[in-house]
Parts: C-alpha cells; sequence; structure tokens
C-alpha cells in the first residue's frame, strides 16, 4: 500500500521530486504482487493514473482508493494484519503524528475509511486504543518483537499505560511472546523517537541488520551502543543473534543544514524481492551486496530515495505490505477523463 503525496501535505513544494520516486516503487512492486495506491480525492486519483501511464507502468497489477490523508507515510497509518485461525485480521492502532509532532486526524481515519469502502473485501477490522506506528515495531514473525522503548513507551503516545500493560496489548493483539526493547538507537534528522525501521531489521529469525555509522559520526555513540545491546540479546533457544552492520552512511545535509535521517535498515521485504532505498552514494554498492547475501534467494532492487528523506523518512515508511490472505477486489472502474 501507497498514500500517494499530494499539495496539502507537507511535500508540496517537491512533488515532481518525490512522484518518480512513488513511481519507481510502483513499477517494481506491480513486478510481483498486487499494490494498492490510496489518492487523496477523485481528481487526484486521476492525476496518478496519467503519470502511471506516461511512465509506462502497468496497471493490470494496481488496485486504487481514495481517502483523505495528512501526509504519506502509510507504514505508520496503514492496519498491521494478524493471520489467525479464523483467517486475516487488519488492527487498526491509533496514529496520533508520532506524539503529536504534526496533524494525524485524517490519516488517522484512512483504514476505517478503505474498510468501509469495501477496499478489504471480506477481512474484518478490528479497532484498537493503543497509539502505535508499524514503524515502530519489528518482528521475527514467530512471536519475538523487536522496538525501541522510546518509539512506543512515551508520555506523548501512550501516558496512561506502563510497559507490562503495553506488552499485554501486544501479545494479545500481535501474538508476541518475547520483548526486545532497546534503550539506545537513534539517527539524526529523525522525528519519530527512534523507529525500529530505520535502525534494525530481521533477515529471518536468526539474523538481525543493522545501522551503523563511523567514529568520527556525532550518531557512532547511540548506535555502537544499540550494537552492544543487539549483542546481549538472545534467540528462543538462547544462541546469540547473527548480527550483520549495514554500511555507515555520511552526513547527507538539506539544503536548511540540517542532517537528515538516511538509512539501509528501510528496506522493503516483497514477494521475491527487496527494495533497497539508496542515496546516490558509493556505499549504495556496498548495501546492496549486503542485503544480497542475507537475503540470497530474492532480487535486490535499488530505489533512489533522496526525495524521501528530505522530509525524513525512507522507502519502508511510505509503504505498508498486506499478506495474500488479504487480497483487493478487482480494479476499480476507471474514471472519467478530467474536463
Amino acid at each position: 500500500m501507497l498514500t500517494w503525496p499530494h499539495r496539502d501535505t507537507d511535500w508540496s513544494d517537491q512533488l515532481a521530486a518525490v512522484d518518480q520516486v512513488y513511481l519507481s516503487i510502483c513499477r517494481q512492486v506491480s513486478r510481483f504482487q498486487m499494490l494498492l495506491i490510496v489518492c487523496n480525492s477523485e481528481r487526484h486519483q486521476q492525476v496518478i493514473r496519467r503519470k502511471l501511464e506516461d511512465a509506462g507502468i502497468d496497471s493490470s497489477a494496481l488496485r486504487f482508493a481514495i481517502a483523505q490523508s495528512n501526509d504519506s507515510w502509510a507504514r505508520d497509518h496503514a492496519p498491521l494484519t494478524c493471520i489467525g485461525e479464523e483467517g486475516a485480521l487488519l488492527l487498526d492502532f491509533q496514529f496520533n503524528g508520532w506524539g503529536g509532532k504534526y496533524p494525524a486526524n485524517l490519516d488517522n481515519q484512512i483504514t476505517e475509511t478503505l474498510f468501509r469502502s469495501g477496499v478489504f473485501a471480506h477481512i474484518q477490522r478490528q479497532p484498537v486504543p493503543l497509539v502505535l506506528e508499524g514503524g515502530a515495531i519489528e518482528t521475527d514473525g514467530q512471536g519475538t518483537l523487536l522496538a525501541t522503548r522510546s518509539s512506543i513507551l512515551t508520555p506523548s503516545r501512550n501516558p496512561q499505560l506502563k510497559t507490562v500493560q503495553v506488552e499485554a496489548v501486544l501479545a494479545e493483539q500481535l501474538g508476541i511472546e518475547r520483548f526486545l526493547w532497546l534503550d539506545h538507537g537513534h539517527l539524526s534528522g529523525d522525528d519519530t523517537d527512534g523507529h525500529i525501521d530505520t535502525l534494525a531489521r530481521f533477515a529471518d529469525p536468526a539474523t538481525i541488520l543493522y545501522s551503523t555509522a563511523t567514529p568520527d559520526d556525532p550518531d557512532y555513540p547511540e548506535l555502537e551502543a544499540m550494537a552492544a545491546e543487539l549483542g546481549r540479546f538472545r534467540q528462543p533457544d538462547g544462541t546469540p543473534y547473527r548480527l550483520v552492520p549495514l554500511p555507515p552512511i555520511p552526513p547527507i545535509i538539506s539544503a536548511d543544514g540540517h542532517r537528515l535521517p538516511a538509512g539501509y535498515a528501510n528496506f522493503l521485504i516483497i514477494n521475491d524481492a527487496v527494495l533497497l532505498p539508496v542515496y546516490d552514494i558509493p556505499q549504495d554498492v556496498e548495501a546492496v551486496h549486503c542485503l544480497q547475501t542475507h537475503f540470497p534467494k530474492r532480487e535486490i532492487i535499488p530505489i533512489n530515495c533522496l526525495p524521501l528523506i528530505r522530509q525524513n523518512g525512507s522507502l519502508h515508511c511510505i509503504t505498508m505490505q498486506f499478506p495474500e490472505q488479504v487480497g483487493f477486489p478487482i480494479p476499480s472502474p476507471r474514471p472519467d477523463p478530467a474536463d
């Protein structure tokens, strides 16, 4: 799922550049699986369809829906899917703009809007009162959660809940059995309070890929402390995790002089492939090789995400995947061309 940027978002003065990133993602994802594109309005949908046509992207694997949005970070406002004995269930957690930093009233309604419009067909939606962003959690698919305390256990998100209460909700809703909480880890320029999808990711249940920095980088102490914490974590059988450092990225500075949170951990796993954010720097080649080594059966596809990090996020942040049990209805009728 992508929630496409529009002129009423923070992307308004960068739409041409960021549209190209979204088109690149559409081109690659549609090679392997279905892709849901959420548009802000019918007019917006018409514009996006024309952009896709002009780019020569096959629309047969694309589905479109309309829901008003504040911004485009689908990872944090889209539903999380759980699969149980009765099938798939869409968990609609609350989104408050990363602890009230940004407006999120429309984004917080997107899942309900899509559900009511029939986008998810027969799949049930379950509202969950906990404030939780998808980028704040990483699981191994076998009951282990990896997360930073700073992006979940904060007064700006769930002030009334203690750690044990949050864990109880996540255990009940997501089937989490083990909690690996990080107290360290941060990228300069990040405004999510340390989302795990910028820092450390499972390549498989025994392997964690993690962000690094060079010793002269201001982020080095936090990332080194995080690496030490990861080294103390154990798998369910008591063995250490296999830890794989991702290449350090030199500072990338915005036009107004602040550092942008570029990272390779923000990759997206899709059917038979991994989309890797790259930044037009020499380290990109090493990052591709690293992921190819640890995802040997998947094609590694670099996506230039320099335009995305200008708004302090990257590839994984703007996407949300669904399992095949969710599915999508047949394509919507094509809107009439604009007058």
